[in-house]
């Protein structure tokens, strides 16, 4: 079948109307293809003069300036396997650069009675936590503490505009982490409270009283923009867009019911507003997540290069669908009116989609830090509820002969991990069992409850053995 492009879907709000009631902070790929898109939406959808300060603080200058060449505007093109959906994003009306503009002008912008929202991509690093606290021994954190009014952090720089607001009698703000973190509004209000508190203890006060921090659920695969997706999205309309962006069709955003003021109408885009985010937080890890990590570590030992690859394989796509509903979904509390089967059934659809080139290697890193929520959270729960879990168990097994360095192609795998200098210690020192015992005491993945139980030494001792001497797609096999 021949590929299909769609016309451009152009705006069809009046942008002059627009006001600066939305500041994002860390303005990149994620936020244009995500918040912007059901930002973009719900203009179209209600006469409302929300508009967007679009705001970066030590990257992307040059990606603003380009921004504003555009007036704001930007295109994204929804990729399905072939098929490419193209609409004009407009929120944005003006931008701000830390380095460009000055802090001055960003904590003006803070300050604006205007502003209603602030919403956040700064990804974990940006939030300056050490185990749930703000890191007083970062250096930026002390110099933000230091800076008599001149923050360079977002944390800083956000509880810095807040106290302009309070001395000049302003309302208070919601504050919404869009960062893929868990409980990502907590750990928003801990970091900022804490600056605030020795900011000004006056101020942690009001922000207490006056502010919001919602958790959120976002969800779109969004790659990289590449040379090669320039292109394609050159050619698709007609002419460049540098600041364009490429993703696939679906989204999705679960936002906790927890506003200082106005609440924008998301919802009108399909947005979930909810009471509690933790369900839904725990279905994408353990679904979408867990049987991500299955396959990027199991894939690549069996030479797949991408996710839509392993789909192609009838073993691989039919073990991650079984993953998903015979055993993760069973560690689940499932959100009300969610359809576990038909989301499974749209996950597979999107692993499948070929246009994304979502490889198995990319996925595969930092396993020692994804492990823990995405797999073995659910078997500690078949464990205590003396549920068998054979497909995660292959799944950690997977990722231990991942950690070896070598696919079974030949061809070898990079292992790009925190604890990557003591694995390669390991794995060059010890070979089968005693490869499988030196991994399992690594507490920073396994803890100790875990390898305390024989249950699950002994299952992942047994996928381990079957997936050397059987290789991955038979290993599988065996446990279909």
């Amino acid at each position: 079948m021949a590929h299909k492009t769609s016309e451009l879907k152009r705006i069809t709000y009046d942008r002059a109307a627009l006001r600066p009631r939305l500041l994002h902070i860390g303005f990149g790929a994620f936020a244009k293809a995500h918040v912007m898109v059901y930002h973009d939406e719900w203009l179209r959808s209600e006469d409302t003069d929300w508009g967007v300060v679009a705001v970066r603080l030590h990257s992307g200058e040059a990606d603003l300036t380009k921004l504003d060449q555009a007036d704001g505007l930007f295109a994204i093109g929804e990729m399905q396997d072939d098929d490419l959906a193209l609409r004009e994003i407009g929120p944005v009306i003006r931008t701000l650069h830390l380095k460009r503009d000055g802090t001055p002008a960003l904590l003006e912008r803070i300050a604006d009675p205007d502003l209603s929202l602030i919403t956040l991509t700064i990804t974990e690093k940006g939030y300056c936590l050490s185990e749930g606290h703000l890191d007083l021994k970062n250096t930026a954190v002390a110099q933000d503490l230091s800076a008599n009014g001149n923050p360079t952090t977002a944390i800083g720089i956000i509880a810095t505009g807040l106290q302009r607001r309070m001395t000049t009698g302003c309302e208070g703000l919601t504050i919404l982490s869009c960062d893929n973190l868990p409980e990502n509004g907590k750990l928003c209000r801990q970091a900022i409270l804490e600056f605030a508190e020795r900011l000004d203890p006056a101020l942690s006060g009001w922000i207490e009283r006056t502010c919001r921090f919602p958790c959120s659920m976002v969800d779109r695969i969004t790659p990289a923009m590449t040379e090669a997706s320039h292109q394609k999205l050159e050619a698709a309309l007609g002419h460049p867009d540098p600041n364009g962006i490429l993703c696939e069709p679906f989204r999705q955003w679960v936002i906790e019911d927890r506003f200082a003021g106005e609440r924008p109408g998301w919802d009108q885009a399909g947005a979930q507003f909810v009471s509690d985010v933790a369900p839904f937080e725990d279905m994408k890890l353990r679904l979408l997540n867990g049987s991500h990590s299955f396959l990027a570590y199991l894939g690549a030992l069996a030479g797949k290069q991408t996710i839509s690859d392993c789909m192609a394989d009838p073993v691989l796509k039919t073990a991650a669908k079984k993953l998903m509903l015979s055993e993760q979904a069973r560690t689940l509390e499932v959100p009300p009116g969610v359809d576990i089967p038909r989301y499974a059934d749209a996950l597979i659809e999107r692993f499948s989609n070929s246009a994304l080139h979502h490889k198995t290697t990319q996925i595969a890193s930092d396993g020692s830090q994804k492990l823990p929520q995405r797999l073995l959270a659910p078997i500690s729960w078949h464990i205590a509820h003396d549920s068998p879990f054979p497909l995660a168990a292959l799944g950690v097994a997977g990722w231990m002969h991942y950690c070896r360095g070598l696919a079974e192609t030949g061809m070898p795998l990079p292992l790009n991990d925190p604890l990557a200098a003591q694995i390669e210690d390991l794995a060059a020192h010890a070979n089968g069992a005693d490869y499988v015992e030196q991994m399992l005491s690594l507490q920073q993945v396994f803890g100790k409850d875990l390898p305390a139980s024989s249950q699950f030494t002994n299952q992942i001792r047994s996928a381990y053995d079957r997936i050397g001497s059987d290789g991955v797609v038979n290993a599988i096999t065996a446990s279909l």
